[in-house]
């Protein structure tokens, strides 16, 4: 049984997540120990009991230490199914953070897996659901990945409520060196059980930022009644986005200058991927192989992901400087 300390590097729930998912792609049992260990409130939360709970059913593992609060889990899987599974997180838990714990072990699924998920589409610390479709997805899919995602309603804090059904196919992953895409920014701004000018408004201070920076854009506006009030705008273009959600007593107008501002700098520096993308992409990479992205700040998340990846899969990250850019690689 392989031991991870849960408190190294970044010492948060990606940590559990990607090394979960990478004991079931191996078939190695894993005890992890010190579980958000430097957190405010340490040990497992709701959603990490949920995303942990539907990769022990889609893998049939053994798992002992699954209660809020805790710190220590073991984990023990013997093969990877396919199959119809529902998950309802019960709150606002993020519906991408939760996929995150399975999607790196499905193409070595038995079968296709078909998902449908109630939670949080739009949550903090956690991707947005459009980011994941429109940035993880394309990604993936270069590295030869099979999953589509479909939003049903979006689900806000705190009450959640959103609704996503995934589709996953077993399939070979291949080697792919990310460059740089030059293509008009995209980007859909949302609100929910709110005016129809906040959705528009936010979009129009999005599009007004990016194009003093020199930046053309295209945003959809949503606007619609759901289980949940609240509002999000989220942009990308190749493989770099940006997002921001709207908050009581937060201007539209900011919410749509933030999530500009958290993509203009990724364009600026000439990376190929984003600082969120880029620890996401790292599971992945290392078993297709012969991988690379550029990225212009090595995120703690990152560095903490390829240390796990790494205790797995026998593979070596390899970390360059170049031209102000960080190059990872995979060989």
């Amino acid at each position: 049984m392989l031991e991870i300390d849960g408190s190294y590097g970044e010492g948060g729930g990606q940590l559990v997540r990607t090394a979960v998912a990478l004991s079931a792609v191996t078939g190695k049992g894993i005890r992890i120990t010190n579980i958000r260990k430097n957190r405010p409130n340490p040990g497992l939360k709701q959603q990490h009991l949920k995303a942990l709970e539907t990769a022990a059913r889609i893998c049939k593992a053994q798992i002992s230490g699954l209660f809020p609060g805790s710190t220590e889990i073991s984990f023990a899987p013997v093969e990877i199914e396919g199959g119809k599974y529902d998950i309802d997180i019960g709150t606002a838990g993020s519906i991408t953070l939760l996929l995150q714990c399975i999607m790196p072990a499905l193409p070595f699924a038995k079968e296709k897996v078909e998902l449908t998920i109630k939670g949080g589409t739009d949550v903090t610390w956690s991707p947005t659901i459009d980011y994941l479709q429109h940035v993880t997805f394309r990604a993936l899919e270069q590295l030869g990945y099979s999953g589509s995602l479909t939003l049903k309603e979006h689900g806000y804090y705190p009450k959640g409520g959103g609704k996503v059904s995934a589709y996953f196919k077993p399939c070979r992953l291949r080697g792919f060196h990310f460059l740089k895409e030059e293509e008009d920014i995209k980007g859909i701004s949302h609100a929910s059980n709110l005016p129809a000018h906040v959705p528009l408004r936010q979009a129009e201070a999005a599009s007004t930022r990016l194009m003093e920076a020199g930046y053309s854009s295209l945003i959809e506006t949503q606007s619609f009644e759901a289980f949940s009030t609240g509002s999000g705008i989220t942009l990308w273009t190749g493989y770099v986005g940006g997002s921001a959600l709207g908050e009581r007593g937060l201007p539209a107008e900011k919410v749509g200058k933030h999530a500009a501002d958290e993509i203009i700098p990724e364009l600026r520096s000439g990376a190929s991927v984003d600082t969120y993308l880029a620890d996401q992409l790292i599971p992945y990479m290392a078993l297709a192989g012969n991988s690379s992205y550029t990225v212009r700040e090595l995120s703690l998340h990152t560095t903490t992901n390829i240390w796990v990846t790494e205790q797995f899969l026998g593979v070596k990250f390899r970390i360059e400087k170049k031209e102000g850019l960080f190059e990872v690689s995979v060989s």
